[in-house]
């Protein structure tokens, strides 16, 4: 499982979605632009995060197991039924052109 470095800062996050306001861009295959990474916070329910590497891997998100979002890789989630999140975005505070 991924982590996030520690020196990394919180710098924005998203409204909180549920399976029926998740974004298109979301659900569809989609990066984060360079430096920056994302943790995909679960509140209620399971979502399905796909990373789309090769070989693709998929995991199950939950209240216990957040989704780590490494800069620029592609990924998509799908809501596995009921679901509430909200995604917080992180950069290196000592890398400038991560702005």
């Amino acid at each position: 499982m991924k982590s996030l470095s520690s020196h990394l800062v919180a710098y924005r996050q998203t409204p909180k979605f549920t399976q029926d306001t998740i974004p298109d861009g979301l659900r569809n295959q989609h990066t984060t632009k360079e430096g920056s990474w994302a943790k995909i916070c679960v509140l209620s329910g399971q979502l399905r995060y796909r990373i789309l590497t090769d070989p693709p891997e998929d995991q199950i998100l939950s209240v216990e197991t957040p989704g780590i979002v490494e800069p620029q890789v592609p990924h998509q989630v799908e809501p596995l039924g009921e679901v509430e999140f909200y995604v917080e975005f992180y950069r290196d505070p000592e890398n400038p052109s991560d702005r």
